[in-house]
């Protein structure tokens, strides 16, 4: 179980090395649960490394992750019950449809009417249109709209979100606000990585810059 006095995300002294780089050169924070942590830097500088080391994804060269009290390495998979992250890779079906793609997800979650639940979320995100329509032919912004939905059916209590509002169109972006908005209002924890900085900081209480793999002030 989860410690309820536990910080949401605390790194003590993580490094990652890639080869001869350093992505994350001994990083220390704490970000409190129920809080939401807006996350910059140039590219190259840690963030999408840093989310992914939260993710369980990898795991760090030195240091150690933890999440919600448990080690993000010793304990990986009740790190994934309560983390979701939303990547660059869309991790969808190819030649299932939307409604396909959610309901799999669903079921595997244990979700009563897995069908029904499904639909809501595509109605949440603007796919209503496309429900029945095979992700292959799906635009870039589609497949975006689609991945947030698998992560809100997972109701995760820290979500991860790495450069959301990228392929949105401006309905796209504001939908994401609201779904951001509505998370936090949920109580769960956000991690919000993106080049948008003024429409991050409207939306997070953090901010943790990175520069070289480091913390840095912004």
């Amino acid at each position: 179980m989860p410690s309820p006095s536990a910080p949401a995300l605390a790194l003590h002294d993580v490094s990652k090395r890639y080869g001869r780089r350093w992505a994350l050169a001994r990083l220390t924070y704490a970000l409190p649960a129920g809080r939401s942590l807006l996350l910059t830097g140039h590219n190259g500088s840690g963030k999408t490394t840093l989310l992914r080391l939260v993710a369980t994804a990898l795991s760090p060269t030195a240091g150690r992750v933890e999440v919600l009290g448990r080690d993000a390495v010793t304990d990986r998979e009740g790190v994934r019950r309560d983390v979701a992250l939303l990547s660059h890779a869309s991790f969808l079906y190819e030649d299932l449809t939307a409604l396909q793609n959610l309901t799999i997800l669903a079921r595997l979650l244990g979700i009563p009417s897995p069908e029904d639940a499904a639909g809501a979320l595509l109605t949440r995100v603007g796919l209503t249109r496309r429900t029945d329509s095979p992700v292959r032919g799906f635009s870039a912004g589609m497949r975006k709209r689609l991945a947030i939905a698998r992560l809100l059916m997972k109701t995760p209590a820290i979500a991860l979100l790495d450069e959301p509002f990228g392929e949105l169109d401006p309905q796209g972006i504001r939908d994401m606000e609201g779904i951001i908005a509505e998370l936090k209002a949920s109580g769960a924890t956000v991690v919000l990585a993106t080049h948008l900085v003024e429409q991050g900081m409207t939306l997070c209480e953090e901010r943790l810059h990175l520069q070289d793999g480091r913390a840095v002030a912004a």
